[in-house]
């Protein structure tokens, strides 16, 4: 998701010039949209390896869509957890938690952030159980589950207009179709929390991060396990197990879901042709990218194209889209 990154890596460049590295500058957040029982926010956050974490407060249910970067997140009350881009960050109500960027510097996440009584309701609404109601973890790694509404918000973000989304219908029905279809992962108990039961030593969270990292600067690359591995300087065989137990996911899947959603964004953003994406994607035949596409998102690569055009076209053609960006500052 180089699109996405992009805003990242100018923080962190100015961050260098300004020479505040080790300062804890708190994370920037920039409003995208509110409702009556959410918001949604994309926030960036530049401290590194020389900034020491510091406790923090959920004022709110939180769930949080990590666009770029990677960071260590620790709740009080659900544990730990890697997280990296297409994972899902979760927090509640007045648990307390804290960001450590020990391998890498920065992230930006697309925050999105809940009334606690209000989201009880949805979720019974959606048959869930009480006790399956909240979250009870700390994270939610990249699922095919949810690939297309994290897809979709990174979308909205990308896109000129999203500040405009507020009194549309796609930022408040992706706020409660994400948050219900994340607490239903979550109860169906099929390695949706993906949180690490086993520490693992810092030294090998590293070389995943290093990994990771690779990966999403080169997600077009020839990757393999082979070549990661080699690259990490272990064995195929405790580099595929470490990777799995931080990351939540294998490295193929890891590689194949952060391919398709940069090839998503570009297919919303740009006339380029779907051979051409698929390629540039790192997919060496359309036929294999189309069935990948479908398979993960629900749509064809080309219907995907067009669902997310005509939203966007609703988006600014919406009566009040003028109003709406000068309220968030946006022309």
């Amino acid at each position: 998701m180089h699109a996405l990154a992009a805003p990242l890596k100018r923080a962190l460049v100015q961050r260098e010039r300004d020479g505040t590295e080790g300062t804890n500058r708190p994370p920037i957040g920039v409003a995208l949209a509110t409702g009556a029982q959410w918001s949604v926010e994309d926030v960036v956050c530049t401290l590194g390896p020389r900034d020491r974490p510091f406790e923090e407060r959920h004022t709110s249910a939180c769930l949080a869509i990590v666009a770029a970067g990677a960071f260590d997140y620790r709740s009080s009350s659900s544990g730990a957890a890697l997280l990296t881009p297409g994972a899902l960050m979760l927090g509640r109500t007045g648990e307390c938690f804290e960001c450590g960027h020990r391998h890498a510097a920065g992230d930006r996440c697309i925050s999105f952030h809940y009334d606690p009584d209000w989201l009880d309701e949805q979720a019974a609404a959606a048959g869930l159980a009480h006790g399956a109601r909240s979250w009870t973890a700390p994270r939610v790694p990249p699922l095919r589950a949810l690939a297309p509404l994290v897809a979709r918000a990174c979308a909205n973000v990308q896109a000129e207009a999203a500040a405009a989304l507020e009194a549309w219908d796609a930022w408040d029905e992706l706020a409660l179709g994400l948050a219900v279809a994340t607490l239903q992962v979550a109860a169906s108990g099929k390695d949706a929390h993906g949180a690490a039961t086993v520490a693992q030593p810092a030294s090998a969270r590293a070389r995943v991060v290093a990994a990771l990292r690779l990966i999403d600067e080169t997600p077009d690359a020839d990757h393999s396990l082979a070549s990661l591995a080699a690259a990490a300087g272990v064995s195929e065989f405790y580099f595929l197990r470490t990777f799995s137990a931080v990351a939540g996911v294998t490295p193929h899947q890891y590689l194949l879901r952060a391919r398709l959603r940069g090839a998503a964004l570009r297919l919303a953003s740009e006339d380029t042709k779907i051979v051409d994406i698929a390629f540039a994607s790192g997919f060496n035949d359309v036929s294999n990218f189309n069935a990948a596409f479908r398979a993960e998102f629900g749509a064809s690569p080309r219907a995907w194209r067009a669902e997310e055009r005509a939203r966007r076209l609703a988006a600014t053609s919406w009566p009040g889209a003028a109003h709406t960006r000068a309220q968030y500052g946006r022309t």
